[in-house]
């Protein structure tokens, strides 16, 4: 029944897209779920189930247009563009015309928001972006599927993050969006990478640098967190923060002493790979995106592993982190829907997945693409999954946790600035 019900979808999605152009596809998902409830529906939806895509290539005229958007990277530029050729190859009485925009998916959602209808027709965002652009209407539910189904090939938890009050917005695209611990196991042992304070001696005895960027909430995040204070999101996208509490006097207090080390840098991205080409960071908090940069520079050394404990009134804690998915997301404007929807598909594929996790690093979600990838990082991001949280935080909070972090890298601890970060984080939203 599931090929009849998606191939209806597509072929009304087809005829919309022949004859209405661009517009509302919830309009169009709506009207053929409620058409698909009928017996005479049905009988139309066997007779055309195994040839839902002929119907959809015989009813395009002219050219297909559809614009892409995904990281910026060369690494993610290189293999989409393969990806979408291939795509295109498969249909060569098709004329495809795929745009491949460079957007950074950490700007994403503010990209595709500033002009939802001239957005592109497809595009690569975090989970965490999810209830925002349904909420702006930016994304076409995903009501059915024709090539493959997300909930027999995806692993469970990542089909969930793609969901918004039970419906699914998103195809299933990665599922390492996390961070952890690089090292270069030449320079340091197991033992020196197992808490932040053996990290810093080792390093300044070295002359190394080791790291993370504090003042970036992101990984702020996961030193309050792993001390025991807890961040929340509300219905209306405000946020609940203890951090002002005694326990996150005394881990802002350990933060401070840990940063303050000669060796500790709180690098940015383009610096951190700067200096890691340099040969300066023997050690740093990142993600699978930067797989290729680490292995580069470190040769043989190349490891990974959890992040660290640090010490909180001299009881060692556990450094939590966010844990995270990519999708991909079919505009709700997008120009041709039918085609947006199958090269979503053809994305998010157990092949496609492999090949972008042999381009980037980054782990598949897909659990047959999954079986095939093992890397130091992967493994590391599976050990630190037990201590890792999927970020749901409202947008008042980026700001005063950058303040905070750079208080805490100038030395600046103290009751007053907790409170003040708190009081930033929790501001109602207007």
């Amino acid at each position: 029944m599931k090929k009849k019900i998606v191939s209806a979808l597509l072929v009304s999605t087809m005829v919309a897209t022949a004859f209405a152009g661009c517009g509302s596809k919830a309009e169009e998902t709506t009207d053929s779920a409620a058409t698909e409830s009928t017996d005479s529906t049905e009988s139309s939806e066997e007779a055309s189930s195994d040839d839902a895509i002929a119907n959809l290539i015989a009813s395009t005229e002219g050219t297909v247009n559809i614009d892409l958007w995904c990281s910026e990277t060369e690494e993610y530029q290189t293999v989409m563009k393969k990806l979408c050729d291939d795509f295109a190859a498969q249909y060569p009485d098709v004329d495809f015309n795929i745009t491949l925009g460079a957007v950074s998916e950490a700007d994403m959602k503010d990209r595709v928001l500033e002009d939802v209808e001239a957005a592109a027709d497809v595009f690569v965002f975090p989970d965490d972006q999810l209830e925002a652009l349904v909420k702006a209407g930016a994304l076409n539910e995903v009501a059915a599927q024709y090539t493959y189904d997300m909930n027999e090939t995806d692993t469970e938890a990542t089909v969930k993050a793609g969901q918004y009050d039970g419906k699914q917005y998103g195809y299933p695209f990665t599922a390492s969006n996390g961070y952890f611990l690089y090292y270069d196991k030449n320079q340091l042992s197991d033992e020196d990478v197992a808490s932040w304070e053996a990290l810093t001696a080792k390093a300044e005895e070295l002359g190394k640098e080791v790291g993370c960027e504090i003042a970036n909430g992101w990984y702020l995040y996961g030193f309050f967190q792993g001390a025991g204070c807890t961040l929340t999101e509300n219905e209306d996208q405000s946020n609940n923060c203890d951090w002002n509490n005694e326990t996150g006097l005394a881990a802002a207090e350990s933060l401070q002493n840990i940063t303050s080390s000669k060796a500790f840098k709180a690098y940015g991205n383009d610096d951190l790979l700067a200096n890691l080409n340099d040969g300066k960071v023997a050690a740093y908090v990142s993600g699978t995106w930067n797989v290729n940069a680490f292995s580069d520079a470190y040769g043989d050394g190349y490891a990974a592993t959890k992040l660290p404990t640090f010490k909180v009134n001299g009881e060692d804690k556990q450094m939590a982190s966010y844990s995270g998915y990519k999708f991909v997301g079919v505009n709700a404007y997008a120009e041709n829907t039918g085609w947006s929807m199958l090269l979503a598909e053809y994305l998010t594929n157990a092949t496609s997945q492999e090949a972008v996790y042999e381009a980037t690093g980054e782990g598949p979600s897909n659990t047959e693409a999954l079986s095939k990838a093992s890397s130091p990082a992967l493994d590391a991001l599976a050990a630190q999954s037990e201590f890792a949280q999927l970020q749901r935080v409202g947008g008042n909070y980026w700001t005063p946790a950058e303040s905070l972090g750079k208080n805490i890298l100038d030395g600046k601890v103290s009751q007053q600035v907790l409170d003040d970060a708190v009081a930033g984080i929790t501001q109602p939203v207007e």
